[in-house]
C-alpha cells in the first residue's frame, strides 16, 4: 500500500504494525464493536471518521507516518 486516505478499508489500515494503536490513540470505536468484525473490509477510515466526529486528517497523517516506518 503506498498511502492510506479517506477510501482505505479498516481491513487494510489494521494489516499495518502499530495501526491499531494509533486508532486507538483517536478513539475508533470500531475496534471494539462487535458489529465492526463483519464490516472491516466495507468499513471507509472516512466515512467512520465523518460518523463519529474524528479528525480525518490528523488520522491519516498518524497512519501514513506509521506505513512510512514500514
Amino acid at each position: 500500500m503506498d498511502k492510506i486516505t479517506k477510501n482505505t478499508t479498516l481491513s487494510e489500515i489494521l494489516e499495518i504494525k502499530g495501526a491499531e494503536k494509533i486508532l486507538s490513540k483517536y478513539s475508533l470505536p470500531c475496534l471494539s464493536c462487535p458489529m465492526a468484525k463483519f464490516e472491516m473490509e466495507k468499513l471507509k477510515i472516512g466515512e467512520v471518521c465523518e460518523t463519529y466526529d474524528i479528525n480525518l486528517e490528523g488520522l491519516l497523517k498518524d497512519l501514513n507516518g506509521e506505513l512510512d516506518k514500514a
